[in-house]
């Protein structure tokens, strides 16, 4: 794999500097992204050149199949593409111009799961090899899988159209063409033109929906797949996360969330404690964390919330033990904050998910020291199953 050690003052600098508080939160994006969309638009007979230089992207990134990009001139990228394409469904017409590498080693790794369930947690857990704008829930209900996208910044429906797309032609390549989920339900308004949406997806189509997401028949979802191999996965796996670990071994948001998850189970971190580990000033912290678009407050309740999910998916935990190893002085503490989280208390919750979502990726690295954690003071503390 090649070493990007200044991928991320290539991404930076070859696509315009965002400010400080740039809505985006200086999120990036793999520009083979932007390859997918450049090459709809020239299918669509307009100059991609042209609009890429109008949107702030640099064009030399193009040709490095590693480098990353600003969510900002991407995002403006997709106006202009609609606007010159007049195309509602210009969104979904993008999908079927990603390529095999355009998700670097993730596409790989997908190509080569043994089930569409390991594919959909393979996604979960390094989609930000592709980009850290967008995050997914995956989980099982009865006879139902619920696929959910999430962008976390402000995004156009056309991205979003895209990614529905992307992941339905990953279930087709891989089950069959004719394979459809039981329904696709949209955040977005319905649009003007609906018949290349029903034409495109072939599927219950629902609007303005909560959240935007696939729901799949469970027996599609878990079934064996004939192109399933396991090795090839772990490999590409590997590649997926060394490549991240190099993107994100500058991210501050990340070094926080490491932090964080070895220090729960010791008690709530503090800002000044966290601060002081990663040898920097409280102050220093607080302004480094606001220009990345978030403070330290949320950082410390998501990875609670990502924790808590993965420790209660397992059995070896009691409600009790998840309390005590999230920092919570008190188990009424880690109910409230649950149901904030989820709108059920976390027995409630872990009684009605037959099959958890999978561990969401941005946990995944520390995830299993946490728990390796998690049964050492488990065997110590005597505490009650809830």
């Amino acid at each position: 794999m090649i070493a990007a050690m200044d991928m991320r003052t290539q991404a930076y600098t070859g696509c315009g500097t965002a400010p400080a508080k740039d809505i985006h939160g200086g999120r990036t994006i793999l520009v083979t992204w932007v390859k997918a969309i450049c090459r709809a638009l020239n299918a669509a007979g307009c100059d991609s050149s042209a609009l890429v230089a109008e949107a702030g992207v640099d064009a030399k990134l193009l040709d490095d199949p590693t480098a990353r990009c600003l969510i900002a001139p991407v995002s403006q990228l997709w106006k202009l593409a609609v606007a010159a394409t007049g195309d509602a469904a210009f969104g979904l017409k993008v999908a079927s111009h990603i390529k095999h590498t355009t998700f670097h080693a993730l596409s790989y790794g997908l190509c080569a799961s043994s089930t569409l369930k390991e594919a959909f947690e393979r996604v979960q857990r390094y989609c930000h090899v592709v980009s850290d704008a967008v995050e997914y829930e995956f989980w099982c209900s009865d006879s139902e899988y619920h696929f959910v996208i999430e962008p976390t910044v402000e995004v156009a429906d056309e991205p979003v159209d895209a990614l529905v797309a992307a992941y339905l032609r990953m279930c087709r390549s891989l089950i069959g063409h004719d394979y459809s989920p039981l329904r696709i339900e949209f955040r977005r308004a319905r649009p003007d033109r609906i018949e290349d949406f029903d034409g495109l997806l072939r599927a219950p189509l629902h609007f303005d929906a909560p959240k935007t997401r696939l729901v799949f028949d469970r027996e599609a979802i878990e079934g064996p797949l004939d192109g399933g191999n396991p090795v090839l996965a772990r490999q590409n796996d590997a590649i997926a996360l060394q490549y991240l670990s190099q993107i994100e071994r500058d991210n501050i948001q990340g070094r926080v969330r490491d932090v964080v998850t070895q220090r729960l189970a010791h008690g709530e971190p503090s800002q000044e404690q966290v601060a002081e580990l990663l040898n920097v000033s409280a102050r220093t912290l607080q302004r480094r964390l606001g220009d990345s678009g978030t403070t330290y407050k949320e950082i410390l309740d998501e990875t609670r919330r990502v924790l808590a999910l993965a420790y209660l998916s397992t059995p070896g935990h009691s409600v009790g033990e998840v309390t005590y190893l999230l920092g919570f002085s008190a188990g009424s503490c880690f109910t409230r904050a649950f149901r904030r989280w989820t709108g059920q208390s976390p027995s409630d919750w872990r009684a009605q998910a037959r099959v958890q979502p999978a561990v969401p990726r941005d946990a995944s690295n520390s995830l299993a020291s946490a728990m390796s954690r998690g049964r050492t003071l488990s065997n110590r503390n005597s505490l009650d199953t809830m």
